[in-house]
C-alpha cells in the first residue's frame, strides 16, 4: 500500500480552506457572545464567554495581518 503512494514533503500539504476557517471562527465567536443572554446568575461565565470570543477574533485578525504582510504562506 505504501509503495503506491507518492512521496511528498510536509510543506506540500495544504491545510483546509482558509476562508471557511475564518468564517467558522467568527460565527463561533458571535454565538459565544449570544450565549451571554442566558439563565446564569454569575459573571464568571460572562467573562469566559467574552474572553474566548475575543481570543478567537484576535487569532483571526492576527492570521489575516500576518498573511497580508507575507509572514505566513
Amino acid at each position: 500500500m505504501a509503495g503506491s503512494e507518492p512521496v511528498t514533503s510536509p510543506d506540500q500539504h495544504k491545510p483546509g480552506h482558509r476562508r471557511s476557517g475564518r468564517i467558522g471562527a467568527v460565527v463561533v465567536a458571535l454565538s459565544l457572545l449570544a450565549m451571554i443572554c442566558g439563565n446564569h446568575e454569575g459573571r464568571v461565565e460572562d467573562l469566559w464567554l467574552i474572553g474566548l470570543a475575543v481570543l478567537l477574533l484576535a487569532i483571526v485578525v492576527g492570521d489575516t495581518v500576518l498573511r497580508r504582510s507575507g509572514l505566513r504562506p
